[in-house]
């Protein structure tokens, strides 16, 4: 890998410290490397790490006006990798790793596949569910497809999840019926595109975040599956199609949607960086995606 210039001028993304006990962190990253039971050949345990050394490539500055560093704005710690993550065995470690995180505002989980989402939401005890995604992921079982329905079956109120990017063709009806019966709000990608990123943003933070302002209400958790975009801006992600969200529209959801202080969790998945193209284009949008979040909380009101 060739090196990277230096420039003191010129700040790096990433590289943050781990927590520490007598800090209290804004964000918190946490690598979830599962990938045993994904249902497509996968290597996507690689990718936290992957995604570290993509963080590199970026700058932490958003140019407002006026400009601001994000690491002068927020304390961002990196709490490494949970160990084994797959498995009930693995699972709880995750509940617990992110459970350790309870001071921080976010935690963001660098996936591995999407059976992430299921530990980490439950060990940041969300209440609410928004995912960007092409699929239900209501599969029956215990794989990358079936965090939300795992999340139902476990209490999560499927009233409070918002499906965002809902695909043709990469479903089935039946699915689509359980979507629909669980009363789970499914706004496909389609819909996403005629109503505008903005009002689906304000829909999805009411619909999940409902009743926050009661003391019980919970936090919503944030699933960003990147397969959800254009199989062109996505090639590493073994599920994406062509036709999916281009890069600024994911970028523009993730930033939008972490604004609200409501969110309090997210999860970035299904990215195998062995797969990726040479130039890591996947990989460098999912680093993307952990600094729209950073971005969305420093906008915050």
């Amino acid at each position: 890998m060739t090196a990277l210039s230096v420039d003191p001028l010129w700040p790096r993304a990433g590289d943050w410290p781990a927590p520490s006990p007598n800090e209290i962190p804004d964000a918190a990253l946490l690598g979830v490397p599962a990938w045993r039971t994904s249902l497509s050949p996968t290597c996507a345990g690689e990718t936290p790490a992957a995604v570290r050394a993509a963080l590199r490539r970026f700058s932490p500055t958003l140019m407002g006006p006026p400009p601001v560093s994000l690491d002068d704005v927020l304390r961002i710690v990196d709490a490494g990798d949970v160990t084994e993550p797959d498995g009930r065995e693995g699972e709880q470690r995750v509940r617990d790793a992110v459970a350790e995180l309870s001071a921080a505002r976010m935690v963001i989980a660098l996936g591995g596949d999407n059976s992430a989402t299921y530990a980490v939401a439950q060990g940041r005890r969300a209440r609410g569910l928004i995912t960007l995604d092409a699929h239900f992921d209501l599969r029956d079982g215990e794989s990358n497809g079936s965090p939300v329905r795992r999340l139902i079956a476990d209490g999560l109120d499927p009233s409070r999840i918002v499906q965002i990017g809902i695909a043709d063709f990469a479903n089935s009806a039946a699915y689509a019926q359980r979507a629909h019966e669980a009363g789970i709000t499914v706004i496909t990608l389609d819909e996403l595109r005629s109503r505008g990123i903005d009002t689906v943003i304000a829909d999805a933070l009411r619909i999940a975040g409902a009743g926050s302002a009661s003391a019980d209400a919970g936090g919503i958790h944030l699933d960003v599956d990147v397969d959800v975009c254009d199989r062109s801006v996505a090639p590493g992600c073994p599920a994406s199609v062509p036709g999916g969200l281009a890069a600024w529209e994911l970028r523009a959801l993730v930033r939008g949607l972490s604004r609200d202080s409501g969110v309090i969790s997210a999860d970035i998945v299904e990215v195998d960086a062995t797969a990726d193209t040479a130039d890591a284009r996947t990989v460098r949008l999912a680093a993307l995606c952990v600094l729209e979040i950073l971005a969305g909380m420093a906008e915050r009101r």
